[in-house]
């Protein structure tokens, strides 16, 4: 880990040192550094050092001291306390006769063996009461701390594991929200846009014909990224509804993946015909409906959501 030099670094905001020192104290005090390590007799840097001496392959005492910053003198003390308590062997280096290589004993595996589950116990513990898509988030957040701190130690970055699952309470809700919030940041469009998806929303709640009709929530990692609905608009025709994709979850072919999954249900229950309305400016989506099938059947011009605006109806034969 690098650091600027101070009489050269850009200035920094008392209150973001002010939020950084209590969110250390917040944070130290939260696992645990302050008091015994582990419940065991060691400190946080006894414990550090016999994590690495467990792990790693022979390392010398120069490595360990880079690798940890940690002062040389203050590492050979605990060496010779864990070499004292025969934990830990020394062999001279074949490639720097100046050098030991580091080595744990059998009775120094046995010693570190419970604290390494202790440290998986209490991290588990911390992330327990958490929800799945909380932990998602406090996951990626460390992921962040680190990369903008030391990206050289920065993880690689989570598999994004993408699933469709059916609707659950609270989706409406957020399908309202996310249609509010995207359309009035990437187009502009006001509140009676997200007005309008709410009466949508709330009709279909009030008026869900479970065996004619689904609604789809796509998920990355826990996470509503996506929906989609069909609706029954009459005996033969199906209605594609509230498609919708988060922008980090765009490029990952899950609009295609929410049409589709609207086409097989559609055709599995019956329905001649697909249908659903549009706007000429969200190509995106238009993109998906042209490369299944849909053809545009009626368009007009209109102002609305404080825009204007080309509405689009299309169909598909199923």
């Amino acid at each position: 880990m690098s650091f600027m030099d101070p009489t050269t670094a850009p200035d920094v905001a008392p209150a973001h040192v002010k939020a950084v020192r209590s969110f250390n104290r917040f944070y130290t005090q939260r696992i645990g550094v302050l008091d015994p390590y582990l419940g065991s007799q060691f400190s946080l840097t006894e414990v550090r050092v016999l994590y690495e001496l467990a792990h790693r392959d022979q390392p010398t005492a120069t490595e360990l001291a880079r690798d940890l910053t940690l002062d040389a003198g203050y590492l050979s003390r605990i060496l010779r306390r864990f070499e004292a308590r025969g934990w830990l062997a020394r062999v001279p280096s074949p490639a720097d006769a100046r050098q030991s290589l580091l080595q744990l004993t059998q009775a120094g595996h046995v010693a570190f063996a419970p604290l390494q589950q202790q440290s998986r116990d209490e991290a588990a513990a911390l992330l327990a009461p958490l929800a799945p898509a909380d932990q998602q988030a406090l996951l990626g957040a460390m992921a962040t701390v680190q990369r903008l701190i030391d990206p050289a130690s920065a993880p690689s970055p989570p598999l994004r594991t993408a699933v469709l699952r059916d609707l659950q309470p609270g989706d409406f809700g957020w399908v309202v929200q996310q249609h509010g919030e995207i359309y009035a940041r990437e187009y502009g469009w006001n509140r009676d846009f997200e007005g309008l998806v709410a009466g949508i929303a709330a009709s279909m709640i009030k008026h869900w014909q479970p065996d004619w009709e689904r609604g789809w929530v796509a998920e990355i990692n826990g996470e509503r990224v996506g929906s989609v609905f069909v609706v029954r608009k009459s005996k033969t025709v199906a209605q594609l509804r509230l498609l919708i994709l988060t922008a980090q979850a765009r490029g990952l072919g899950l609009g295609a993946r929410l049409t589709d999954e609207c086409l097989a249900f559609a055709r599995s229950k019956g329905y001649k015909k697909m249908v659903l309305w549009t706007n000429r400016n969200l190509t995106a989506a238009r993109d998906i409906y042209t490369k299944r099938g849909f053809v545009l059947t009626h368009s007009e011009p209109y102002h609305g959501y404080g825009q204007d605006l080309v509405g689009e109806t299309w169909e598909l034969v199923l």
